[in-house]
């Protein structure tokens, strides 16, 4: 089997879990949410309540087991995949991420991952820092508008309560949180192909990035 590695990164409700996980249906990859291993380690370390912005305070992750299969997050082999989608996680994965000891640690995991077969990864800095040398590097992105309005849906859908507005401020908020972490920061690749979804529907988009992995497999 030919290696073949699909970097995206984007902001949050950029699309780019949705995205990635139908693209790897589609074309039988593997693929990994990154964003949902940092969800995990904050919904660890909340349960823990270990002070959150220490950077030395995350030796627990060294025992941890992380699992991703079957579009389910797993933490010690339980099923974590809707708590890690709750407010107090949402609100706290940003602050947990910025944290050096949590990226280097959760790079070397993806790496590994990402080392063998066909691998679709998503998250923010996956192009640019985690796979710098992916075969195919994209970068979506949409309104700030556009995405809240996504993550409220998402939350309707699952059952979890949320306000449009408040969603508005914690996607602004978390934007700039990302953006100006001084660890690998979310940043498009110099070499990512840039996809505005704003207007764009979910087949439209995975249609685009497929065609861009047949041009560059084959």
């Amino acid at each position: 089997m030919k290696n073949f590695q699909v970097a995206i990164d984007g902001p949050a409700g950029s699309g780019k879990s949705t995205i990635s996980k139908l693209i790897a249906k589609e074309l039988k990859f593997q693929y990994l949410d990154t964003g949902a291993m940092y969800r995990a380690i904050t919904y660890q370390a909340l349960a823990l309540k270990i002070n959150l912005e220490d950077d030395t305070a995350y030796q627990f992750i060294e025992k941890l087991k992380l699992e991703y299969k079957n579009d389910k997050m797993y933490l010690n082999g339980k099923d974590v995949s809707l708590e890690i989608r709750k407010p107090n996680v949402t609100n706290n994965v940003s602050t947990v991420a910025k944290n050096k000891s949590v990226r280097i640690k959760m790079k070397d995991f993806q790496q590994k991952i990402a080392s063998n077969g066909q691998v679709i990864l998503d998250g923010r800095d996956i192009g640019s820092n985690v796979l710098p040398n992916a075969n195919l590097k994209v970068f979506l992105t949409a309104t700030i508008e556009c995405r809240a309005n996504r993550r409220f849906l998402e939350n309707q859908a699952a059952g979890i309560k949320s306000s449009l507005k408040e969603l508005l401020e914690e996607i602004a908020l978390r934007d700039h949180t990302d953006a100006t972490r001084k660890y690998a920061p979310l940043k498009k690749a110099d070499d990512a192909v840039t996809i505005d979804t704003t207007e764009l529907s979910i087949n439209e988009v995975c249609a685009e990035i497929i065609k861009l992995i047949h041009e560059r497999m084959f």
